[in-house]
């Protein structure tokens, strides 16, 4: 299969610069990381996790609390638990475990760069981490606790790996097999999904060599982390392998409206950028047939199974290396709508970014200021000058790339730019106000206190798996659910609603909830003689 990279329309625009790139790279990926709680969901539960192989051992199958929790692959969370042993001592342990985040980040936009390179070019090297630093569905998971990202890089080494094979080189191999190996121990069946769409690779090259070399590689990977665990905990493992195969079988539904309005969001601005390079490339379409599968495959996927934004991500890297095949082969006048109204837009929202600062610094503009002391009741800003400098200095960068010259690669930068500049404003401006609202912290401490020194247990009602975590980490109670055998002595209940009955036989004893949240009410029973 002959393989020939297309050469953009505009022969004389100026190469982007590799030390731009790695610098918003790197505002990017460790903006917004630490200085904050575990926040509740994703990030509760997988820094959750983390903390207990950091601190109870068991380092083979993920829990939470003290249960087994079969809804991820280890591979996360055995490097997050790792960084936070290690830099537990300069940071707190959720932020040096969130760390690792960055770290899957930097290579999933590294191996992103490398694979659109070897697939459409130098030019598209660049363009790619450009365009999912942009990427809207993107945003969240690569700065919190989420296993996904390592599925992500994974995915893109292998995706690298086939774009070299394509070229002739026999030790894409290499990447291949190794980028399909990890991916399963990373993000489970569906970081496999991912991988395997390039698996075709050396069969449209005839490379069998590099075929059975890839296969040689992944295999052993694969099973790896299965065999260990069948030999340690056979019944953890099935319980592991039957929620993967649920998930992956059973559990499959018809696609909604809601599909395609949160595939929209996420996948915004790649998407439409996607299908230009499809039509772009409609008379040679092979260019396209590796990423046009792997977005066919996540397409598929995601269609017929939840509509979280996480269930999108298995598409994006495809549909980024689509876009990066013809984003800047865009005609004048798209190229200046697409550079326009991401410059308007990220402009717009880091004004209103501001103003919300200066509503809780402030307190002007009035009616602002009493909306945020509303939705956080008792939250004090203190901004530092160090954060205040950075961002103001960041939004003067920005002001200054709206007179960068006219380049190819000129609305991907603004759009990447535009999301680094709201991430970073949110993250030093808004960032106490969120953890205000998010973290669980003061609600778990209350709890604490509220109990005795000596306890047997706590039975739990309607408690979900992140706050389980959060009670976990931070104040080390461990919940059980109710059983014939077992009468515990007290009763945690969370409801969403102020006024409920007590139950007869137990006794409130104390009833808190998250600062600003209007609806989940936490309230601690103890059963009565």
């Amino acid at each position: 299969m002959a393989y020939a990279f297309p050469s953009p329309l505009a022969h004389n625009s100026p190469r982007l610069p590799l030390l731009a790139l790695l610098v918003l790279a790197g505002v990017y990926l460790l903006t917004g990381v630490t200085g904050h709680d575990p926040w509740k969901t994703e990030d509760a539960i997988h820094i959750g996790i983390a903390h207990s192989f950091a601190t109870h051992g068991n380092w083979l199958f993920p829990q939470v609390a003290g249960e087994p929790w079969p809804h991820t692959a280890p591979l996360y969370h055995w490097l997050a638990a790792l960084l936070g042993k290690t830099f537990g001592g300069l940071f707190s342990f959720h932020d040096a475990a969130r760390l690792a985040t960055t770290l899957f980040g930097a290579f999933f936009l590294f191996t992103l760069s490398g694979a659109a390179s070897s697939l459409h070019g130098a030019s598209a090297g660049r363009i790619a981490p450009l365009l999912a630093i942009g990427t809207l569905g993107l945003l969240l998971p690569l700065h919190e606790a989420q296993p996904a990202v390592a599925g992500l890089a994974c995915a893109t080494l292998a995706y690298w790996g086939a774009g070299l094979i394509l070229q002739g080189k026999t030790h894409g191999a290499l990447l291949l097999g190794t980028g399909i190996g990890l991916a399963f121990p990373a993000h489970g069946l569906v970081g496999l999904i991912m991988a395997i769409a390039v698996l075709p690779a050396p069969i449209f090259r005839r490379d069998w060599k590099a075929l059975m070399l890839a296969l040689a590689i992944a295999l052993p990977l694969i099973a790896l982390w299965p065999m260990l665990l069948m030999k340690h905990s056979p019944e953890l493992w099935a319980l592991w392998w039957q929620n993967e195969s649920t998930e992956a079988t059973l559990a499959r539904n018809l696609p909604t409206l809601r599909h395609a309005q949160q595939l929209v969001w996420a996948a915004w601005p790649v998407l439409p950028l996607a299908f230009w390079s499809l039509w772009l490339h409609r008379r040679q379409p092979s260019q396209l047939v590796l990423p046009l599968l792997g977005s066919l495959l996540g397409l598929s996927w995601f269609l017929s199974g939840s509509t979280r934004t996480l269930g999108v991500l298995p598409m994006l890297p495809p549909l980024i290396l689509l876009a990066a095949a013809g984003v800047d082969r865009l005609r004048r006048g798209a190229a200046n709508a697409f550079n326009w109204f991401g410059v308007m837009t990220f402009s717009f929202i880091a004004i209103l970014i501001w103003i919300g600062a200066s509503a809780q610094a402030l307190g002007w503009p009035p009616r602002i200021s009493r909306n945020f002391e509303k939705l956080a009741p008792g939250h004090e800003v203190h901004y530092s000058l160090l954060a205040l400098a950075f961002a103001i200095t960041l939004t003067g960068v920005w002001l200054l790339l709206w007179r960068i010259p006219r380049a190819n690669w000129r609305a991907s930068l603004h759009w990447a730019a535009g999301a680094t500049l709201m991430w970073v404003l949110v993250s030093t401006l808004w960032l106490s106000w969120i953890d205000h609202n998010k973290s669980y912290r003061p609600v778990a401490l209350s709890l604490r206190a509220a109990l005795p020194q000596q306890i047997d247990c706590i039975e739990r009602v309607s408690v979900s798996v992140a706050q389980r975590a959060s009670l976990d980490y931070f104040a080390g109670i461990r919940t059980e659910l109710p059983a014939r055998k077992r009468n515990c002595s007290w009763r945690l209940v969370i409801i969403d609603n102020k006024d409920r009955e007590v139950t007869t036989g137990w006794q409130e004893r104390w009833q808190g909830h998250r600062p600003g949240d209007r609806n989940e009410r936490w309230y601690l029973d103890q059963r009565g003689n």
